[in-house]
């Protein structure tokens, strides 16, 4: 069971960098503009972020193998129609259907709970966490093989191909959720939670290209605060609230999800600022002038890391408590990126910088669902971590925008073509290294002890 979860993580993390290696061709490969292309990685994210919450409530009422199942299908219907695109148009609906699918994550987490024994639960939840890092360390690079010796359309039917074994597996090993949570399901907390997070999360993602001054950017952002904010004011009065906020708002929950961001801000600071440094021109002040597939090569330590340390997370986790490694993950993070506004000299350093950031994202993400659910009953588990993920996508958005308008901003011409310079690449890190420390200060606060809730809804051999 674990394996098979893990490998459905795998599958559903590969769905974010499956279309990395031909961004740069999207506008003449869809016949479209560069601006419109953008929409294919926009619309992915913005599809995640909302439907992970909303799918970890439905697999909280309904049955999470179920929704597993599910959203696995609609994630394969999203590549089908992806890999028989050649227009703008179908192409966005087939990345919204992949980004759908990409709450399996967080409810394979969550079934985790429910089928492991305690004793092996740690590593369980710290492996398939991993897994986040792993798919898209792991797929960029044979993405990037197929985008060059194969029709790029490949890419969405091995993405087909995937989608249909995490199927076969999930309904042949995993077994069916018993545990579910009553009442009925809140439409209208879904509606408003979806329109308020398309409004934050549109306008941090487009500010740069739109103008952070743009009434619709401020409208959209605005707009999105104040949905969100009444949406929590139903949320307090509904009988059957899609995301309990008062469980959200028990210290422990609420500290986890605040450093979660940081986290989350942190991990797309390496996966945004190294592969341009690979890949820049020699000629550059800052660039190694690789070949796409050796630079996605360079950077698979931070995912392989992330797998093979996840089981020194977990036993860290079940002898110190998972805040500590939160901490710990962090103040790792902290150091990789000190190095990075000092080294970015040669291929090694990179290696070694990406590969130090992920043994601290590796022993944060064990951490932080671990946290979560030692602070909720089991039936929010899925809810729970939905949100969580939810908030790890606020930090990579926020990362993305900021690090894309520093590197922006701070260009050098050499030989007719802009990079950004050595000081833009310091700065990102800098930047990146105080956000991981507020994430570490928030993570001292989280209570080393919470109430204890029971984990099993399928029965399990207990030992004498």
């Amino acid at each position: 069971m674990i394996a098979t979860l893990a490998v459905t993580g795998l599958i559903a993390a590969f769905m974010q960098t499956l279309v990395t290696p031909i961004i740069p061709e999207l506008p003449t490969l869809l016949d479209t503009t560069q601006a419109d292309a953008s929409w294919v990685l926009t619309a992915t994210l913005l599809a995640a972020a909302i439907s992970t919450p909303i799918s970890g409530r439905l697999g909280d009422m309904y049955g999470k193998r179920r929704i597993v199942l599910l959203l696995l299908c609609i994630m394969v219907a999203g590549s089908v129609i992806s890999a028989l695109s050649d227009t703008l148009v179908p192409m966005v609906v087939g990345r919204v259907l992949q980004g759908i699918g990409l709450g399996v994550i967080a409810l394979g987490i969550s079934i985790l709970r429910d089928v492991i024994h305690s004793k092996n639960l740690g590593g369980a939840v710290a492996l398939v966490s991993a897994t986040l890092g792993v798919g898209g360390a792991l797929g960029l690079p044979l993405a990037a093989t197929i985008a060059q010796y194969l029709d790029w359309h490949f890419l969405f039917w091995l993405a087909t191909a995937f989608g249909v074994l995490a199927i076969v597996l999930v309904a042949t090993i995993i077994p069916v959720s018993t545990l579910r949570a009553g009442g009925r399901f809140d439409f209208v907390g879904a509606a408003g939670l979806a329109v308020g997070l398309i409004g934050i999360l549109l306008a941090i993602s487009k500010g740069t290209e739109w103008g952070w001054t743009s009434p619709l950017t401020l409208g959209l952002l605005v707009g999105g605060v104040l949905v969100l904010f009444a949406w929590g004011l139903f949320e307090l009065r509904a009988a059957n609230p899609l995301i309990d906020l008062r469980v959200a708002a028990r210290r422990p929950v609420l500290l986890t999800n605040l450093a979660s961001i940081s986290v989350g801000f942190a991990f797309f600071v390496t996966t945004a600022a190294l592969p341009i440094v690979l890949e820049a021109p020699v000629a550059s002040e800052v660039g190694l002038g690789l070949p796409l597939i050796l630079a996605s090569l360079c950077l698979m330590p931070l995912g392989i890391v992330m797998f093979v340390m996840s089981p020194v997370a977990a036993r860290l986790s079940n002898a110190r408590g998972p805040r500590t490694s939160l901490i710990l993950g962090g103040i790792i993070i902290t150091i990789g990126f000190g190095l990075g506004i000092v080294f970015l000299d040669q291929v090694w350093h990179i290696i070694l910088i990406s590969t130090i950031t992920g043994l601290g994202v590796g022993f944060a993400y064990a951490a932080m669902p671990t946290l979560i659910m030692r602070a909720v009953p089991p039936r929010e588990t899925a809810a729970a971590n939905g949100l969580n993920s939810v908030m790890r996508t606020l930090g990579s958005t926020l990362s993305a925008t900021v690090v894309g308008v520093i590197l922006s901003t701070h260009l050098l011409v050499t030989d007719g073509i802009s990079t950004p310079s050595r000081a833009a690449f310091a700065i990102v890190f800098a930047m990146g290294a105080a956000v991981v420390l507020a994430g570490v200060v928030i993570a001292l606060f989280i209570p080393r002890r919470t109430q204890s809730y029971d984990t099993a809804s399928i029965p399990v051999q207990r030992e004498p």
